[in-house]
């Protein structure tokens, strides 16, 4: 159950790293520090980067068809053009909630999800939102909404809510969910799972926040594979690079009193399976 080593992609010190996500049509991996307020770009190819400060906490970068960004903001979801233009999509403050993680799904619409900052049951969403600002809220009694992904059919939707120590798997079709079910159980003491994604072959690899590592669990919900990474706080994990070959790793410091000096970089492990192309946002 051993994998391929680790490298370090970006050395960097956020304080809540998350989503990273390849966007094929640049060739540059987005990643970002939700508290830190910061968009990230990488492009492996030249080792050029690029930081962009939002004005609000941020928990989603995804690329849209067209062109641009689609961000899942603190008070809701925007769109960021090319040329910097930004304005609403969705505008929904709440006091005391932030957005989460999202996912763009097969028919490229976004899923995403908020919580509330003290983390409290039943205090996040998580929501359906098409490219014209419609929003229709799928689940609404979750506590930390996380990983969302489909497998390689469409026909299976995969769901974390953190605290549960679950990774749930839906019947999807249609832009509809049904008959949710538990997929994976993440045993006491190895952490909660976090960001998931799912590769060629169907397999789920979930992160493990306070679990310092990365798993694989095949379709069928068993345990394969296990990354192990240096420092605890293992936040979300995406396929990237031109053959959707590396796995790129994003990484907090949030609240530990000794960070690892990888602490809140962006990791990759070389050659660790092979990912499935994303869908961009249709908006």
């Amino acid at each position: 159950m051993s994998a391929p080593a680790y490298e370090v992609a970006v050395r960097a010190e956020a304080t809540l790293g998350e989503g990273p996500t390849w966007d094929a049509a640049t060739g540059r991996l987005l990643w970002l520090d939700i508290l830190g307020s910061r968009v990230h770009t990488y492009d492996p190819a030249t080792g050029r980067r690029t930081v962009r400060t939002t004005e609000q906490h941020v928990g989603t970068v995804k690329p849209r068809a067209g062109g641009g960004l689609v961000l899942n903001l603190r008070d809701g979801v925007g769109l960021l053009d090319a040329d910097g233009t930004f304005r609403w999509l969705h505008h929904e403050p709440v006091p005391g909630r932030r957005a989460n993680d999202a996912a763009v799904a097969p028919d490229g619409a976004l899923w995403a999800g908020t919580m509330r900052y003290d983390e409290a049951p039943g205090g996040g969403t998580l929501s359906r939102i098409t490219g014209d600002g419609t929003a229709e809220v799928v689940l609404d009694d979750v506590a930390v909404s996380n990983g969302t992904g489909w497998s390689p059919d469409g026909r299976l939707m995969y769901y974390i809510d953190s605290p549960t120590r679950r990774v749930d798997v839906f019947s999807y079709a249609d832009g509809r969910v049904d008959d949710r079910r538990p997929f994976a159980r993440i045993e006491e003491g190895a952490g909660f799972p976090d960001g998931l994604t799912v590769d060629a072959d169907g397999c789920v690899w979930v992160a493990l926040w306070d679990g310092g590592a990365v798993r694989r669990y095949t379709p069928d919900g068993r345990l394969d594979r296990v990354i192990t990474l240096p420092t605890p706080r293992v936040t979300a994990c995406a396929f990237g690079g031109p053959d959707l070959t590396d796995l790129y790793v994003t990484t907090a410091r949030v609240g530990l009193t000794a960070p690892h000096p990888t602490a809140g970089s962006l990791l990759v492990v070389p050659g660790a399976g092979k990912g499935l192309p994303q869908p961009a946002f249709q908006g």
